[in-house]
């Protein structure tokens, strides 16, 4: 691939990622949201974040395992109500990557 080629891509992708993220804001940035729609709004993170947790907890290896071997699957039942009464991501984070490097040292996982 030659210089003006590899330019033209790396121009090209980074409009392709820039566009889709500046058009909402610039066309919603001088208009008040419906509470309605702010609502629905609101459940996007939670599903985005969901949608990334679920398949790496119950699929670690790319099929569907609910095994007691499962440490994602069991450490995130432990982290559960950590997270819930702290509502501290990045402790949850921290502590999820301490009890799976702990039950994988400790059961040889």
């Amino acid at each position: 691939m030659d210089e003006q080629t590899l330019f033209l891509t790396i121009v090209g992708m980074a409009l392709v990622t820039y566009i889709p993220r500046a058009l909402p804001v610039l066309a919603l940035s001088s208009r008040s949201l419906s509470p309605g729609l702010r609502r629905f709004l609101s459940y996007v993170p939670v599903a985005v974040l969901s949608a990334l947790l679920v398949p790496s907890l119950l699929a670690p290896d790319a099929k569907l395992d609910v095994s007691g071997t499962n440490v994602f699957l069991w450490v995130s039942l432990i982290l559960l109500p950590f997270c819930i009464r702290t509502r501290s991501f990045f402790g949850t984070v921290a502590l999820g990557m301490g009890l799976v490097a702990l039950a994988r040292w400790g059961f040889g996982i």
